[in-house]
């Protein structure tokens, strides 16, 4: 969106933005729900949805982010996508701007891109594939059938020899180690601690990722600082 164009938005000479470009604007200016909303309105729009599939942060969980871009943090749904991140987080997990459709789930993404995989130690990739098995089938339970979890296990499910192995199963209660590792292509191993922050009104985790002062991991996190996003590629 070009400046001169928001410009005449704002003088009201525009034409009538589209709901996409008001869901960026309301993200861009840190609104709130409730202000989200009447804008939506006062563009002529029906609100996005409330629920688990809405994608727009809340300005609390934004402010926080501000103030952690010397720190590996991202904002994620319950179907694992990452809604935004710090530069950090971007350098450690990959830049999740450049994904699109379906592969903008980490879940998805671990299922059907062989190539997701290779920032995990191998011998933890069959416990994380459980884990995200289970984490799934939890969240259908709780939103129903016809939920876009319900969608998105038909979508890996149509992919996915292991996924439906998995899924049969009928495993769950798994939860993620306190130690998460991560095999870096530019800096090799790192173990950090994963503290999360809830949204209960949306479903959405604050991740932040720390490693303890004085360690190789911490050394490590200082480096991909310098390296930046490009080094996960």
């Amino acid at each position: 969106m070009s400046t001169d164009y928001y410009a005449r938005l704002e003088r009201g000479t525009g034409p009538r933005p589209s709901a996409e470009i008001i869901a960026s604007i309301a993200q861009g200016l840190h609104l709130s729900l409730a202000e989200r909303d009447h804008v939506f309105r006062l563009a002529g729009h029906t609100p996005p949805s409330r629920d688990a599939a809405s994608e727009h942060v809340s300005p609390g969980l934004l402010r926080i982010m501000d103030r952690l871009q010397d720190t590996p943090a991202e904002v994620l749904t319950e179907l694992g996508v990452t809604l935004c991140q710090t530069a950090l987080g971007a350098a450690l997990t990959g830049d999740a701007a450049l994904r699109v459709g379906p592969s903008r789930s980490l879940g998805y993404r671990w299922f059907v891109d062989p190539t997701a995989r290779n920032l995990y130690p191998p011998d933890e990739r069959d416990f994380l594939s459980r884990l995200y098995v289970s984490g799934l089938r939890e969240v259908v339970a709780v939103r129903g059938p016809e939920s876009a979890a319900a969608k998105m296990v038909e979508v890996i499910g149509a992919s996915s020899d292991e996924f439906r192995r998995l899924w049969a199963l009928q495993e769950v209660g798994l939860r993620p180690p306190e130690i998460k590792r991560f095999d870096h292509p530019a800096v090799g191993r790192l173990e950090l601690n994963c503290q999360t922050l809830m949204d209960p009104d949306q479903a959405h985790r604050l991740l932040v990722y720390t490693a303890v002062p004085g360690t190789e991991s911490y050394e490590k996190l200082q480096l991909l600082g310098v390296l930046g996003v490009d080094s996960v590629l």
